[in-house]
């Protein structure tokens, strides 16, 4: 599905900063979404989905009363209660074991992305029309850190430096079509790029996202 046909998506935002809520709900009007609540807690966010039902969720992890993790908490509930809302979270560090957390089972509808994405709108706004697409997606700052801690683990030493570049950008949630053009290569290479990176990672080829997010993911709980 393409940007433009969900810019009519209800949007619910949940961040504790009054600021930063209103500039990212004016932001998202902007953008062409229906903000339809605005909260500052894990538990108003909850009540927000139920009453108001939008389409997809963007979070901060951290919100009162602790501000540790309760926006995760909260997207996790909505994950298992309400299945059909995306939800996009937002973290101001990374946080591999929140990764771990929010992509664990089905990974269709969900994203992880620092805060400092949202100054570049292009791709903040790209990436919560691909997670209430049904899509994944994975900050690539995360992703740099997985393979960073991950580079002796054997599988991953296994592939090919043009491999590592396509799993990267499949962990971000790219297409094929979006790989190709950010590496400048036909779709077919990437094609045969991903089944290698399948086959040496003992994961069965398939092209939907999830499963393609999950090749880089099994390396956060090694």
């Amino acid at each position: 599905m393409t940007p433009g046909a969900m810019t009519s998506a209800r949007v619910t935002v949940a961040e504790d900063s009054v600021l930063l809520r209103e500039g990212l709900s004016r932001l998202l009007v902007e953008a062409g979404f229906e903000v339809v609540d605005a909260v500052g807690d894990g538990e108003s966010l909850l009540r927000s989905v139920a009453e108001r039902q939008p389409d997809v969720v963007v979070a901060d992890v951290r919100m009162p009363p602790t501000h540790s993790d309760e926006g995760l908490r909260a997207a996790l509930v909505i994950r298992s209660r309400w299945p059909e809302v995306a939800v996009l979270v937002l973290s101001q560090y990374v946080e591999e074991r929140y990764a771990t957390e929010l992509f664990a089972g089905d990974t269709r509808g969900v994203g992880y992305l620092l805060k400092d994405r949202v100054a570049d709108v292009e791709t903040f706004v790209e990436a919560l029309h691909r997670v209430r697409g049904g899509g994944t997606a994975l900050d690539p700052e995360v992703v740099s850190q997985i393979f960073a801690r991950s580079r002796r683990a054997a599988p991953l030493a296994a592939l090919t430096p043009r491999e590592r570049d396509v799993l990267a950008l499949m962990a971000e949630g790219r297409s094929n079509a979006g790989i190709a053009a950010e590496l400048v290569v036909s779709e077919g290479a990437v094609e045969k790029h991903i089944s290698g990176i399948f086959g040496k990672l003992a994961l069965p080829a398939a092209a939907t996202d999830h499963r393609r997010v999950l090749a880089v993911l099994k390396y956060l709980e090694e």
